[in-house]
């Protein structure tokens, strides 16, 4: 922070005695207003089952409101909004070469462990696929949920359902696929996914990761139950905004993430059929407030947000149990969203 406002203090220096040169240099976009931010609690106070905010602008936190469940540095279930953070780990491993790319077939990271009952389709589906919600089998969210969990094979079940569109087609919403994807880094890579996101996401961004659900066969749950609290979920976002980057406390710059993947992961390539937003890999993409808004969810309210534009990253947790208020409650939140960047 003292780095900052001393680079402010010589950016102010410069601007006054060097005024042409800087107006060619760009530059930063402010930080919502203390108004705005203020405003945005209020609402919050309005929404019980909400229980934290937090934003970031430039990566620094300047705004936390907390007003139930866990704190805000501590671990919380953040339900499907995992989609985005396995997102980022299978971007990590083809950084690490653990998977040549994302056009690589699942059945070849699976190997023998795809089940003889499975369609011949299965051999088409990818990587990009399942990061996408585009395998084509039917979905195990929604009314298939509790029937896919409760099987002795999650991988087994998910990879024996019937295509309902071909691998690359409809967007279908399922976190079966999520899992597959768990399971493919799992075999891939020898390690599990747990030890995977240990070591490329919470070592270089400095998280807190635990331990989350397993299935049947020990294969961590691919997009559903991980566990994080609103700042680690804050590097999560900085770390797309900063097109999977970071940079340490002593300034040395990290890839984590292979260049070009976040473009390619806020590139749309299908719809959420019930919002009419784009998805690319993990993430939904829409536009709030007149900016272009990048964010993943989770059941119950669960909400990343990020605002390239405005040098924004936006937290949301809330309360995960059953029953979820649905689709009119991330409206609420998304709604929130606008209002803070449209705040005079």
């Amino acid at each position: 922070m003292r780095l900052l406002m001393s680079a402010a203090c010589i950016s102010f220096f410069a601007a006054t005695l060097f005024p042409t040169a800087i107006s060619a240099q760009p530059t930063s976009p402010a930080p919502p207003s203390t108004d705005a931010l203020s405003n945005l609690s209020d609402e919050a106070r309005g929404y019980s089952r909400l229980h934290s905010i937090v934003v970031a602008h430039q990566g620094e936190i300047i705004h936390e409101h907390h007003q139930g469940g866990p704190g805000v540095d501590a671990p919380a279930n953040i339900k499907s909004l995992s989609k985005t953070v396995l997102a980022a780990l299978v971007g990590a491993t083809i950084k690490e070469g653990i998977i040549e790319s994302t056009d690589q077939s699942l059945v070849s990271l699976l190997g023998n462990r795809v089940p003889d009952a499975a369609a011949p389709e299965v051999a088409d589906i990818t990587v990009s696929h399942l990061l996408s919600l585009q395998a084509g089998l039917e979905r195990t969210s929604g009314q298939n949920y509790a029937a896919w969990v409760a099987s002795p094979n999650w991988v087994e079940d998910a990879l024996t359902r019937p295509f309902v569109d071909q691998p690359g087609g409809r967007m279908l919403y399922s976190t079966g696929s999520s899992h597959l994807l768990s399971a493919a880094l799992t075999y891939a890579s020898g390690e599990s996914t747990y030890a995977l996101a240990q070591r490329l996401l919470a070592e270089p961004l400095s998280i807190a990761i635990p331990p989350w659900l397993q299935d049947p066969q020990g294969i961590y749950f691919g997009g559903n139950d991980m566990q994080l609290s609103p700042r680690a979920l804050v590097e999560i976002g900085e770390l797309y905004r900063n097109d999977g980057r970071v940079v340490d406390s002593n300034g040395n710059e990290r890839r984590v993430l292979p260049e070009g993947w976040v473009e390619r992961s806020w590139t749309p390539r299908g719809a959420s059929r019930w919002t009419g937003d784009g998805y690319g890999y993990g993430w939904f993409i829409t536009q709030l407030g007149g900016e272009d808004v990048y964010y993943g969810r989770g059941f119950g309210g669960q909400a990343l947000f990020v605002v390239p534009e405005r040098a924004l990253t936006i937290v949301m947790t809330a309360d995960p149990t059953p029953p979820s208020p649905g689709g009119q409650f991330q409206e609420r939140l998304n709604a929130m969203v606008a209002g803070l960047l449209t705040h005079e």
